[in-house]
């Protein structure tokens, strides 16, 4: 009997790394083509001389409708399956590069941009329930695979986070890669074909009803979260705003100012988001761990989001006061930054997990990354606006207001799952 239980652990513990594996490497073919969609779009447009508030607004309804996918993903990847959900994600996706990739050059301006945002738009909630989706499987394959606690769910969390944002890097490259051998529109279908495929894979290799489980009935249901996941929410709101308030325009714009060529600055941002993806898989090594998965953790999320508010300020500092080799001051601190926002960005991810409950794993992911959602477009706004008023300082400054409500937002988080 014993070694019959034995087996069967086994057997579970190795469908579980399956699962994680199989939604792992789809969520990988997803992010390649969602990078390389980010300098398609501000390449193109950019060269077509579109202003960098415009080029900021091209991304808000992108950003925007991410709030309502990410909840409403949640909710129906409770109800209907987590698998089922990773595949409306990538449909969705493909409709959105066909409907981008039918953009004529013989539109008015203000055409093709409300063309543009309408299909980014569907681009952005396709990202967001495939994220949705694909973040809740891991909290469910965790559990099934009875691993070592909170340490392994931190491991997972860290590798998957890591290695889907190294890939978005390369997407950035494969995007200028793409512009240039293929142009825009069959840029679009090529990265289309190459959902197809991951689509076929997935559908093939999930089992659908995973993660499905008794949905919230209501609206006060779906929003009654514990203090942990409302603090972190709000944690995360102020953190990538911090961080698109200076990345989405400002850095990309102020380094082709400096006489930086497209290729040079999709290649810089492409090993910047590598190299932050690699410290996201590092960040369980870096960041001490308990065994009770918050008494070490929620410290370090205070502490790495206090670290990181000091670099805009310094760098802000450097701008104001016009330092000889600036560009390159702005691309040390932008690696500074990197880092730990990396190891922020990792620990909110898996501070998350630990916070939700298993059984409404997809509700509780899906209502924080709403917020991660809500952060980005607020951040992407107040960059297109900011560099417009005051250049890279201003954004700089805004990023820098930002992180400290971040810190303020953690000194909220409980040490106990159930707070």
């Amino acid at each position: 009997m014993g070694q019959h239980t034995a087996g069967r652990g086994t057997t579970t513990f190795s469908a579980a790394e399956r699962n994680y594996a199989i939604v792992t490497a789809a969520y990988w073919g997803f992010t390649l083509t969602d990078g390389a969609l980010r300098m398609l779009v501000l390449l193109h447009f950019y060269k077509l001389g579109y202003s960098p508030f415009t080029l900021a607004f091209l991304f808000l309804l992108y950003e925007a409708a991410g709030v309502a996918a990410n909840l409403i993903g949640g909710w129906l990847a409770t109800r209907y399956g987590i698998a089922r959900m990773l595949t409306v994600g990538l449909v969705t996706q493909i409709i959105g590069f066909t409907l981008l990739s039918m953009l004529d050059p013989a539109w008015t301006a203000a055409m093709s941009v409300a063309w543009v945002v309408v299909a980014q738009g569907i681009c952005g909630v396709a990202k967001d329930l495939t994220k949705t989706a694909s973040k809740s499987a891991i909290k469910v394959t965790a559990a099934q695979a009875n691993e070592q606690g909170a340490g392994q769910l931190f491991k997972w969390v860290a590798w998957f986070t890591g290695s889907k944002n190294a890939m978005k890097g390369v997407g950035f490259f494969l995007g200028g890669l793409l512009l240039d051998a293929l142009g825009f529109a069959h840029a679009l279908w090529a990265m289309a074909g190459l959902l197809a495929l991951v689509l076929v894979g997935v559908v093939a290799s999930l089992p659908p009803m995973m993660g499905k489980a008794k949905a919230s009935k209501s609206a006060k249901e779906l929003f009654a979260k514990n203090a942990g996941i409302n603090a972190l929410a709000a944690a995360r709101v102020a953190l990538f705003g911090a961080r698109d308030v200076w990345f989405v325009v400002g850095v990309p714009v102020f380094l082709y100012a400096q006489g930086w060529t497209f290729t040079m600055v999709g290649g810089f941002l492409a090993a910047w988001t590598i190299g932050y993806g690699l410290v996201q898989a590092l960040a369980p090594n870096i960041v001490k761990r308990s065994a009770d998965g918050l008494s070490h953790e929620v410290p370090a999320a205070r502490w790495w989001s206090a670290a990181l508010a000091l670099v805009p300020v310094a760098l802000a500092a450097a701008v104001l006061a016009d330092v000889p080799h600036l560009q390159w001051v702005v691309v040390g601190g932008l690696g500074l930054f990197g880092f730990a926002f990396a190891v922020n960005s990792s620990v909110h991810s898996y501070l998350v997990l630990a916070y939700a409950g298993s059984e409404k794993a997809a509700e509780d992911v899906g209502f924080y990354y709403a917020a991660n959602a809500l952060g980005r477009f607020f951040g992407t706004l107040m960059s297109g606006l900011l560099y417009q008023w005051g250049g890279l300082l201003y954004a700089l400054l805004g990023s820098a207001a930002m992180l400290v409500l971040c810190w303020a937002a953690t000194l909220r988080l409980p040490r106990t799952a159930g707070g």
